[in-house]
Protein backbone atom coordinates (compact mmCIF):
# COMPACT_ATOMS: atom_id res chain seq x y z
CA UNK A 1 0.00 0.00 0.00
CA UNK A 2 1.43 3.41 -1.03
CA UNK A 3 2.70 5.63 1.74
CA UNK A 4 3.52 9.33 1.79
CA UNK A 5 7.08 10.55 1.97
CA UNK A 6 8.43 10.46 5.52
CA UNK A 7 8.42 13.75 7.44
CA UNK A 8 12.21 13.82 7.33
CA UNK A 9 12.06 14.34 3.55
CA UNK A 10 9.67 17.24 3.89
CA UNK A 11 11.84 18.70 6.60
CA UNK A 12 14.96 18.48 4.47
CA UNK A 13 13.15 20.02 1.51
CA UNK A 14 11.96 22.96 3.59
CA UNK A 15 15.39 23.32 5.14
CA UNK A 16 16.95 23.52 1.68
CA UNK A 17 14.36 26.09 0.60
CA UNK A 18 15.11 28.24 3.64
CA UNK A 19 18.85 28.07 3.02
CA UNK A 20 18.39 29.01 -0.62
CA UNK A 21 16.15 31.93 0.37
CA UNK A 22 18.91 33.26 2.64
CA UNK A 23 21.55 32.88 -0.09
CA UNK A 24 19.26 34.58 -2.60
CA UNK A 25 18.67 37.45 -0.16
CA UNK A 26 22.41 37.89 0.33
CA UNK A 27 22.93 38.03 -3.42
CA UNK A 28 20.18 40.64 -3.74
CA UNK A 29 21.87 42.79 -1.10
CA UNK A 30 25.16 42.52 -2.97
CA UNK A 31 23.45 43.37 -6.26
CA UNK A 32 21.74 46.45 -4.85
CA UNK A 33 24.46 47.92 -2.69
CA UNK A 34 27.61 45.83 -2.90
CA UNK A 35 27.53 46.06 0.89
CA UNK A 36 28.05 42.97 3.00
CA UNK A 37 27.56 44.90 6.26
CA UNK A 38 23.77 44.49 6.18
CA UNK A 39 22.50 43.03 9.43
CA UNK A 40 21.36 39.45 9.80
CA UNK A 41 17.91 40.82 10.68
CA UNK A 42 17.73 42.66 7.32
CA UNK A 43 18.82 39.55 5.42
CA UNK A 44 16.34 37.32 7.25
CA UNK A 45 13.52 39.77 6.54
CA UNK A 46 14.51 39.90 2.87
CA UNK A 47 14.46 36.09 2.80
CA UNK A 48 11.13 36.06 4.64
CA UNK A 49 12.43 33.67 7.28
CA UNK A 50 12.66 33.93 11.05
CA UNK A 51 15.83 35.32 12.54
CA UNK A 52 16.37 32.12 14.49
CA UNK A 53 16.33 30.12 11.26
CA UNK A 54 19.47 31.88 10.10
CA UNK A 55 21.65 30.07 12.63
CA UNK A 56 20.26 26.70 11.58
CA UNK A 57 22.12 27.20 8.30
CA UNK A 58 25.03 29.58 8.83
CA UNK A 59 27.31 30.32 11.76
CA UNK A 60 27.82 33.94 10.75
CA UNK A 61 26.92 36.59 8.22
CA UNK A 62 30.43 36.28 6.78
CA UNK A 63 29.83 32.60 6.06
CA UNK A 64 26.54 33.41 4.31
CA UNK A 65 28.11 36.02 2.04
CA UNK A 66 31.02 33.68 1.27
CA UNK A 67 28.54 30.99 0.23
CA UNK A 68 26.55 33.49 -1.83
CA UNK A 69 29.70 34.58 -3.67
CA UNK A 70 30.94 31.04 -4.24
CA UNK A 71 27.59 29.78 -5.51
CA UNK A 72 27.16 32.77 -7.83
CA UNK A 73 30.58 32.19 -9.40
CA UNK A 74 29.96 28.44 -9.60
CA UNK A 75 26.72 29.07 -11.51
CA UNK A 76 28.59 31.40 -13.86
CA UNK A 77 31.30 28.78 -14.35
CA UNK A 78 28.73 26.13 -15.24
CA UNK A 79 27.05 28.53 -17.68
CA UNK A 80 30.36 29.24 -19.42
CA UNK A 81 31.29 25.54 -19.55
CA UNK A 82 28.05 24.91 -21.41
CA UNK A 83 28.63 27.76 -23.84
CA UNK A 84 32.16 26.62 -24.80
CA UNK A 85 31.36 22.91 -24.82
CA UNK A 86 32.81 21.32 -27.95
CA UNK A 87 35.21 24.18 -28.77
CA UNK A 88 38.58 22.59 -29.55
CA UNK A 89 40.87 25.61 -29.72
CA UNK A 90 42.16 26.47 -26.20
CA UNK A 91 42.66 30.10 -27.28
CA UNK A 92 39.03 30.41 -28.29
CA UNK A 93 37.89 28.78 -25.04
CA UNK A 94 39.92 31.24 -22.94
CA UNK A 95 38.84 34.25 -25.01
CA UNK A 96 35.17 33.26 -25.08
CA UNK A 97 35.16 32.56 -21.34
CA UNK A 98 36.66 35.99 -20.66
CA UNK A 99 34.14 37.73 -22.93
CA UNK A 100 31.18 35.79 -21.54
CA UNK A 101 32.15 36.59 -17.96
CA UNK A 102 32.37 40.30 -18.80
CA UNK A 103 29.01 40.17 -20.56
CA UNK A 104 27.33 38.36 -17.65
CA UNK A 105 28.79 40.88 -15.21
CA UNK A 106 27.14 43.65 -17.21
CA UNK A 107 23.73 41.98 -17.21
CA UNK A 108 23.76 40.58 -13.65
CA UNK A 109 24.29 43.28 -10.98
CA UNK A 110 25.19 40.81 -8.25
CA UNK A 111 27.99 39.33 -10.39
CA UNK A 112 29.29 42.79 -11.19
CA UNK A 113 29.45 43.69 -7.51
CA UNK A 114 30.95 40.33 -6.56
CA UNK A 115 33.68 40.54 -9.19
CA UNK A 116 34.46 44.15 -8.30
CA UNK A 117 34.59 43.69 -4.53
CA UNK A 118 35.69 40.07 -4.17
CA UNK A 119 37.08 39.05 -7.55
CA UNK A 120 40.76 39.30 -6.63
CA UNK A 121 40.20 37.11 -3.58
CA UNK A 122 38.52 34.50 -5.78
CA UNK A 123 41.22 34.26 -8.48
CA UNK A 124 42.76 31.14 -6.94
CA UNK A 125 39.60 29.67 -5.43
CA UNK A 126 38.94 25.95 -5.84
CA UNK A 127 35.38 26.61 -7.06
CA UNK A 128 33.71 28.89 -9.56
CA UNK A 129 35.62 30.48 -12.43
CA UNK A 130 39.18 29.94 -11.21
CA UNK A 131 39.57 26.14 -11.51
CA UNK A 132 37.94 26.20 -14.93
CA UNK A 133 40.25 28.95 -16.18
CA UNK A 134 43.27 27.11 -14.77
CA UNK A 135 42.14 23.94 -16.55
CA UNK A 136 41.85 25.78 -19.87
CA UNK A 137 45.21 27.50 -19.46
CA UNK A 138 46.94 24.20 -18.68
CA UNK A 139 45.31 22.62 -21.71
CA UNK A 140 46.58 25.44 -23.91
CA UNK A 141 50.10 25.14 -22.50
CA UNK A 142 50.15 21.35 -22.89
CA UNK A 143 49.00 21.59 -26.51
CA UNK A 144 51.57 24.26 -27.38
CA UNK A 145 48.88 26.81 -28.19
CA UNK A 146 50.17 29.00 -25.35
CA UNK A 147 53.88 29.62 -24.98
CA UNK A 148 53.78 30.72 -21.34
CA UNK A 149 54.90 28.03 -18.91
CA UNK A 150 53.20 28.92 -15.63
CA UNK A 151 49.42 28.53 -15.68
CA UNK A 152 49.01 29.86 -12.14
CA UNK A 153 50.77 33.13 -12.95
CA UNK A 154 48.80 33.40 -16.17
CA UNK A 155 45.59 32.94 -14.18
CA UNK A 156 46.62 35.77 -11.84
CA UNK A 157 47.19 38.10 -14.79
CA UNK A 158 44.00 37.12 -16.56
CA UNK A 159 41.88 37.35 -13.40
CA UNK A 160 43.29 40.76 -12.54
CA UNK A 161 42.54 41.96 -16.06
CA UNK A 162 38.93 40.79 -15.78
CA UNK A 163 38.40 42.49 -12.41
CA UNK A 164 39.92 45.69 -13.80
CA UNK A 165 37.47 45.57 -16.70
CA UNK A 166 34.53 45.25 -14.30
CA UNK A 167 35.77 48.26 -12.33
CA UNK A 168 36.18 50.22 -15.56
CA UNK A 169 32.66 49.33 -16.71
CA UNK A 170 31.21 50.56 -13.42
CA UNK A 171 33.16 53.80 -13.69
CA UNK A 172 32.45 54.25 -17.42
CA UNK A 173 28.95 52.96 -18.19
CA UNK A 174 29.17 54.63 -21.62
CA UNK A 175 31.98 52.28 -22.64
CA UNK A 176 31.20 49.59 -25.22
CA UNK A 177 31.49 46.59 -22.91
CA UNK A 178 31.62 43.91 -25.60
CA UNK A 179 34.35 45.68 -27.57
CA UNK A 180 36.37 46.39 -24.44
CA UNK A 181 36.11 42.72 -23.43
CA UNK A 182 37.25 41.59 -26.88
CA UNK A 183 40.22 43.97 -26.84
CA UNK A 184 41.32 42.84 -23.40
CA UNK A 185 40.80 39.18 -24.33
CA UNK A 186 43.07 39.82 -27.30
CA UNK A 187 45.72 41.26 -24.99
CA UNK A 188 45.40 38.22 -22.73
CA UNK A 189 45.93 35.84 -25.67
CA UNK A 190 48.98 37.79 -26.80
CA UNK A 191 50.33 37.61 -23.25
CA UNK A 192 49.85 33.84 -23.42
CA UNK A 193 51.90 33.71 -26.61
CA UNK A 194 49.24 33.67 -29.33
CA UNK A 195 50.42 35.63 -32.42
CA UNK A 196 48.87 39.09 -32.76
CA UNK A 197 46.85 38.47 -35.94
CA UNK A 198 45.60 35.15 -34.62
CA UNK A 199 44.66 36.65 -31.25
CA UNK A 200 42.67 39.41 -32.95
CA UNK A 201 40.76 36.94 -35.14
CA UNK A 202 39.97 34.55 -32.28
CA UNK A 203 38.60 37.28 -30.02
CA UNK A 204 36.23 38.52 -32.73
CA UNK A 205 34.61 35.16 -33.36
CA UNK A 206 30.86 35.08 -32.60
CA UNK A 207 30.07 33.74 -29.16
CA UNK A 208 28.19 30.46 -29.35
CA UNK A 209 24.57 30.66 -28.24
CA UNK A 210 23.32 27.40 -26.78
CA UNK A 211 20.22 28.88 -25.13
Amino acid sequence: MPTSAPPANRFERRRAETRQALVRAARQVLAETGDSSASIQVIAERADVGLGSFYNHFESKTELFDVAVTEALEELGQFIDERVRGVEDPAEVVAASFRLTARMADSHPELQQILRDRGLAQIHSDRGLAPRALRDLRRGIASGRFTCSNATLALSAMGGTLVSLVVLRLARPDLDGDEAASELAEMVLRMLGVPADDAHEVTRRPLLDRS
